[in-house]
């Protein structure tokens, strides 16, 4: 499983707007933004690394004005971490990743006045983004290279479910990244303040986990940023099932 994740990783950041290969490295690069949780590298599973392949890595990120940056899937890559911790990288985060499959998915109870639904404007799109923005404390205003971004993944077959009032307010939404290898990222699950403690952020990643696994996904895969929303996903039918590292350096 680790492999199959790590493999859809190196594959999502290949199709970013302008993917730099260095050696056994993938670099995810996107032009309109320099966000370091956007713009960074993973490596391939299981490829041999030389200190030479990390000089390099970091030179190309040096080069287009990045953050050196990785993220992946720790045992893909067995000894990168101290290669990169002697270079001067600092660890960030491990996160545990959690799966699903079809037979596992359980749809929670039907929430009333909201509903879940795919943007398909750039208006709705906007929505959708501000409300994540919001959610998790950033600028709550949808750039319009945000708006393609999003844009750009549903045409490549991603997905992206909003929740909306009946009012048309958008409480919340999420995203998939298209999938590879019949893999697909789950990401960016986000429900404004209000309407918290609802139970929508487990209907939005149940109804984005049944689209994705609709358009012939095998796998889906998110990683939970604490023990509330850990437990948000179990219930919807996602387990853990390996460790992902964050590390990167100024």
């Amino acid at each position: 499983m680790d492999v199959r994740i790590q493999q859809s990783v190196v594959a999502n950041l290949s199709n970013r707007p302008a993917p730099v290969e260095v050696g056994p490295f993938v670099i995810g690069m996107d032009p309109t933004t320099t966000s370091p949780h956007i713009n960074y590298a993973t490596p391939r599973p299981g490829a041999a690394i030389t200190a030479a392949d990390v000089t390099a890595l970091v030179a190309a990120f040096r080069a287009a004005g990045r953050k050196p940056r990785l993220e992946y899937v720790s045992s893909c890559a067995s000894g990168l971490e101290a290669q990169l911790v002697a270079d001067g990288f600092t660890v960030e985060a491990r996160h545990t990743y959690l799966i699903c499959v079809p037979s596992a998915l359980t749809a929670p109870p039907t929430l009333d006045g909201l509903n879940l639904r795919e943007p398909g404007t750039d208006v709705q799109r906007a929505a959708l983004i501000s409300a994540q923005n919001e959610a998790f404390g950033g600028d709550p205003v949808a750039s319009t290279a945000d708006v393609a971004r999003l844009r750009r993944q549903q045409g490549a077959g991603g997905v992206a479910v909003m929740a909306v009032t009946d009012d048309g307010i958008c409480a919340g939404g999420g995203g998939a990244a298209p999938p590879t290898g019949a893999v697909s990222e789950v990401a960016g699950i986000a429900v404004r303040t209000p309407f918290r403690r609802r139970g929508l952020a487990g209907a939005i990643t149940a109804e984005l986990t049944r689209r994705l696994f609709a358009t012939g996904a095998e796998i889906a895969w998110l990683e939970a940023s604490g023990e509330d929303s850990w437990r948000v996903y179990e219930r919807v039918g996602y387990r853990p099932a390996g460790e992902r590292l964050y590390i990167g350096t100024n």
